[in-house]
């Protein structure tokens, strides 16, 4: 057994020998997500500006879209976000329990959920039914103190909130137990579900829906401080969405689901890569992976990547999307299994060691999370949430491509 390994194995559990077994991890050729902390900032602060007069909530649900919620949090707030939107009660508990005292929401409305310990944590929550109002209410007479709450309307896009047969109820449900003392309507709210499709019908038909349940609400006693409605798409091109506030998600972090490119005051944050830890030649012909898909035209050097769809590569990737090494762009080649896939290099020398970079904010002509979305008919903010919690991460504040580069030499 290697010093190294028996230094871990001595060591009692907690931060420290975790924080070795995640290094002794990437010394084994575990690949690594690097997140720049400075571009969440610095996209937070491009987007604020970008609306202003709004307020501006980050969405750091999913675990911070992949970046991980606490750090990614925690530089959107340094970037001047007002709020922090999650989805589940726990993500909010957390936020709070790490420090950050901004206004949080708790946008998904579940029965049954952690309310009074929201309440208690001063999460705001959403509402989309009576039956969710009075639950809620409940939970506030036993914490003590009202919930505030957001009312969420279903303009059109037949998800949460309450339909438009429903909104007289819902509102009538909440000013009750407003007026009892138990929560006080702090929000209406609603999503959109074709803004990232320009010119979409819809978008005008549930802008007109939404406008219509604010002034129902207000004209049966509803004072809301913030009326919300623009997700990341909307809050980049419609500002007749915007209202009080914007709901960025994905433009946090440097993405979005709008075709095109994005703005240039955009930056990606995540920079996904690893290390090859096999290259070896073989003859012309040469089957590779499962089923044999891939075949080699010439003598070629397969190089091996220690990444599968167990961390996050769709296994449909293979022969689709690009990674680059050593400054080229290579397609996966063959079937992406569990743990790894292949790179034919053909006559091109590589080694054991050499980087492979599978997206980043494309500086160095690496591909991008959106381009691999593109090749896989998908959008960037599931290539990126894939590799939540399956890969380690690691965090930097480098903004500069100059920079980016430099700090990619730093892999054990």
């Amino acid at each position: 057994m290697s010093a190294r390994l028996a230094q871990i194995r001595q060591l009692p559990g907690g931060t420290k020998a975790a924080g070795l077994l995640a290094h002794w991890s990437v010394m084994d050729g575990h690949p690594e997500a690097l997140i720049d902390l400075g571009a969440v900032k610095e996209n937070v602060s491009a987007l604020r500006r970008h609306v202003s007069g709004a307020q501006l909530m980050a969405v750091v649900k999913a675990d911070g879209y992949g970046h991980g919620m606490i750090p990614a949090a925690r530089a959107a707030v340094a970037g001047g976000a007002d709020w922090l939107g999650v989805v589940q009660i726990g993500d909010a508990l957390e936020l709070r329990q790490a420090g950050l005292t901004v206004p949080v929401l708790c946008l998904l409305g579940a029965p049954d959920a952690a309310h009074e310990e929201a309440i208690r944590g001063g999460v705001d929550l959403s509402a989309g039914s009576v039956a969710l109002v009075g639950q809620i209410a409940a939970a506030a007479q036993r914490a003590g103190r009202p919930a505030r709450l957001h009312l969420k309307a279903d303009t059109g896009m037949s998800r949460g909130g309450a339909t438009a047969e429903d909104w007289p109820d819902l509102v009538a449900a909440a000013l009750a137990a407003e007026a009892a003392g138990d929560v006080l309507v702090t929000g209406i709210w609603s999503h959109l579900a074709c803004a990232d499709i320009p010119g979409h019908p819809a978008t005008a038909g549930q802008l007109a829906a939404f406008r219509d349940a604010v002034a129902l609400a207000e004209r049966a006693g509803a004072r809301p401080e913030l009326r919300h409605l623009a997700n990341t798409p909307a809050t980049l091109t419609l500002p007749d969405t915007w209202f009080d506030l914007v709901r960025p998600g994905g433009a946090v972090f440097g993405l979005s689901t709008l075709l095109g490119e994005l703005p240039g005051w955009l930056r990606p944050a995540m920079t996904l890569r690893a290390r090859l830890v096999l290259a070896k030649q073989v003859p012309p012909g040469t089957g590779v992976s499962y089923g044999l898909r891939h075949v080699t035209h010439g003598r070629s050097t397969l190089g091996l990547v220690p990444l599968g769809y167990a961390e996050g590569v769709p296994r449909n990737a293979a022969g689709v999307a690009e990674v680059q090494v050593r400054g080229r762009r290579w397609a996966i080649a063959g079937t992406v299994c569990m743990n790894q896939f292949v790179l034919d290099f053909g006559d091109t020398a590589v080694a054991a060691g050499d980087e492979v970079v599978l997206f980043g904010p494309g500086d160095a002509g690496e591909p991008t999370a959106q381009q691999w979305a593109d090749a896989l008919g998908t959008i960037s903010y599931e290539i990126v949430t894939r590799f939540a919690g399956r890969v380690p991460r690691s965090y930097s504040e480098v903004t500069r491509p100059q920079e980016l580069a430099a700090s990619r030499g730093g892999i054990a």
